[in-house]
């Protein structure tokens, strides 16, 4: 394999929207809302995935374990992730961190009576912005936002709140594994030159976002993938076109060219996977 476009599964959710975003075909009236687009290669098993999110309601305030917590407790990787605001609604919001320093305890009863809700740090959000969260970062996606999410591939969320619905909470294993604190923006490089910057450079994954034209050919190591998720824009990758609504894997030295206007989030596991020539 060099470039494969993935196969698309829509999840539908109780938060989600009818009218989806350019590239993919909204939910029929009168049927269950689409929350999550998911991007997958059948039978395999990546170390990252992509996913669209639709929302229309603040999603549950939860957190999720770091790898070895999750490996503890029989999951192959924990999971950090990130996300690029495609387009928030003017008072969209994400939950990020803590208000204050909070014990275990006191965050326990935050969940058990709803007070969590204003514990946690309510940060508004616009297009274009670039959000890294690491395992252990209590947090909550708000209404009306459209977003990218690159993560860890695993389906492991531990659920502290969700304002009344009836779905299950995960307390014991929410708290263990929740770091009750302020969030602290992490440091990434600055822009760099050329329409290339760095969004996430962490232990987990690298995420990057790409605005250009041009072509060049990319060295990524075979067992050490790459993904392309473009934006907006058109291209072509190892000769095959790609444009928004899908995401493609390249697993391998692959030429990608970028036409005028692009804009691509390309994401790898490892720091040093991706060589580019540009």
């Amino acid at each position: 394999m060099t470039v494969t476009r993935l196969h698309t599964h829509r999840v539908e959710k109780p938060w989600g929207r009818h009218k989806l975003w350019p590239g993919f075909e909204d939910a029929p009236e009168g049927g269950d809302p689409v929350g999550e687009v998911w991007f997958q290669e059948k039978g395999e098993d990546p170390v990252l995935l992509v996913k669209y999110l639709f929302t229309s309601e603040k999603l549950s305030i939860q957190v999720h374990p770091d790898d070895a917590y999750a490996r503890a407790h029989g999951y192959k990787r924990g999971k950090s992730e990130a996300w690029v605001i495609l387009d928030a609604e003017p008072d969209s919001t994400i939950a990020l961190g803590m208000r204050d320093v909070y014990s275990q305890e006191q965050l326990r009863q935050g969940a058990i009576d709803g007070s969590i809700e204003d514990m946690v740090d309510w940060k508004s959000v616009k297009a274009d912005d670039a959000i890294f969260s690491p395992a252990g970062t209590v947090h909550a996606i708000g209404a009306g936002l459209t977003v990218i999410e690159v993560q860890q591939n695993v389906d492991l969320t531990y659920r502290l709140y969700d304002y009344g619905r009836p779905r299950e909470l995960h307390l014991d294993d929410g708290i263990a594994v929740s770091n009750p604190v302020p969030y602290v923006a992490p440091f990434v490089p600055m822009e760099a030159e050329r329409g290339r910057r760095i969004l996430v450079d962490s232990d987990a994954f690298v995420m990057e976002r790409w605005t250009r034209e041009g072509s060049g050919t990319f060295k990524a190591a075979p067992g050490r993938p790459v993904w392309l998720v473009p934006v907006s824009g058109t291209g072509r990758a190892d000769g095959e076109a790609i444009g928004p609504g899908g995401v493609w894997l390249a697993d391998g030295p692959f030429e990608l060219v970028l036409d005028e206007g692009s804009d691509v989030i390309v994401a790898y596991p490892d720091k040093g996977v991706l060589h580019s020539p540009w």
